[in-house]
């Protein structure tokens, strides 16, 4: 039996849900009711969906609901043809969703659609009911402030240089024909956005320098290794490319190496930015929440080329995230520094 929208309003969810869940629907992606939506998500997220679904229904608007493990087996291979048939008459979208090693491509898929269709899509990968009751209760219009003083300055930039007390020292090198985007959580049919929201990026020039993560790594490795300040991953970054990793953590470094190595371009900076959500107060080992943590993140793999102009691509995409930054920006106008141990110096 496939599960309707009418199904998802009968599962029972906690009430702390409900803040993060109008914020999302109303603040983040400011949903009319003439408009129709597309929710995403499967079994072990099913008690968030039912929270979004009954904001949308409060709403008024037209919505659809799809479980993926009623349409396909997991891992997905492919996105389901129901939900990009449903996608193509819908204005947004909603994927809330506890992803599993290997689905990208079928993410790239849906995400083909909301480019193609300039949706407003929120991406919810690996939601948690901390990251409901944390990260999703932020003040979105604050950090879209902030943000955006952050974007006007970033765009400025030739170079950012960024350090940090655990051996981070990295040079970026700005390509001034790639475009900077902000997702603040305040999303647009320009660039769809992760919720919850908070960060400035763009696809770098170069990069060169060692970036350690004493954070969190991304995709299914984040699950599988946690919060990372015991056993940090030290990336040694040439060209734009990965040189070497070390860990402590030999299993970490081992699944670090393979999945930087997929394809041509799997080690290859594919974006580069700067985590402004000041609702996000520590890191919790989780990349959706944990890349919004104020400091800066890079990524090895695809670079979004569709939205920052980088003419490469890759099938693989893994962000890396630092702690406790000093952030500084280059420009014709001189060098400002934005960030000391971890803290903006630019205020909303």
């Amino acid at each position: 039996m496939t599960m309707t929208a009418s199904d998802l309003l009968h599962i029972e969810y906690p009430a702390e849900f409900t803040a993060g869940a109008r914020s999302a629907v109303t603040t983040c992606l400011r949903i009319d009711p003439a408009e129709k939506v597309t929710l995403i998500t499967d079994r072990a997220t099913e008690q968030i969906a039912a929270s979004l679904g009954e904001q949308l229904e409060a709403r008024g608007c037209a919505w659809n609901a799809f479980l993926l493990e009623d349409l396909a087996p997991r891992p997905l291979v492919n996105m389901p043809d129901a939900v990009l048939a449903d996608m193509e008459s819908s204005q947004v979208s909603i994927f809330a969703v506890q992803v599993q090693q290997n689905e990208l491509q079928s993410r790239m898929q849906m995400t083909d659609v909301v480019n193609r269709r300039h949706m407003r899509h929120a991406h919810m990968v690996n939601i948690t009911p901390e990251i409901m009751c944390q990260g999703m209760r932020a003040d979105f219009n604050l950090v879209d402030r902030l943000s955006q003083q952050v974007l006007d300055r970033v765009k400025k930039a030739t170079r950012i240089r960024a350090t940090t007390a655990a051996g981070t020292d990295i040079t970026a090198e700005m390509n001034p024909g790639y475009k900077w985007f902000k997702t603040s959580g305040i999303i647009s049919p320009e660039k769809w956005g992760n919720l919850p929201g908070g960060e400035c990026f763009t696809s770098p020039g170069e990069v060169n320098g060692r970036f350690v993560v004493d954070g969190v790594v991304g995709d299914w490795l984040c699950a599988r290794y946690g919060l990372l300040a015991a056993t940090p991953l030290t990336i040694e970054i040439a060209g734009n490319r990965i040189v070497s990793c070390a860990s402590e953590n030999k299993a970490l470094e081992a699944d670090f190496w393979a999945y930087t190595h997929t394809d041509e371009n799997s080690d290859r900076v594919g974006e580069f930015a700067i985590g402004t959500n000041l609702g996000v107060e520590r890191v919790i080992g989780n990349i959706l929440q944990d890349e919004k943590f104020p400091g800066i993140h890079i990524a090895f793999g695809n670079p979004y080329g569709e939205h920052t102009g980088a003419p490469w691509r890759s099938g693989t995409h893994i962000d890396v995230v630092g702690l406790g930054f000093n952030i500084w920006l280059e420009s014709e106008a001189g060098q400002e520094q934005i960030m000391r141990d971890g803290r903006f110096l630019i205020a909303a």
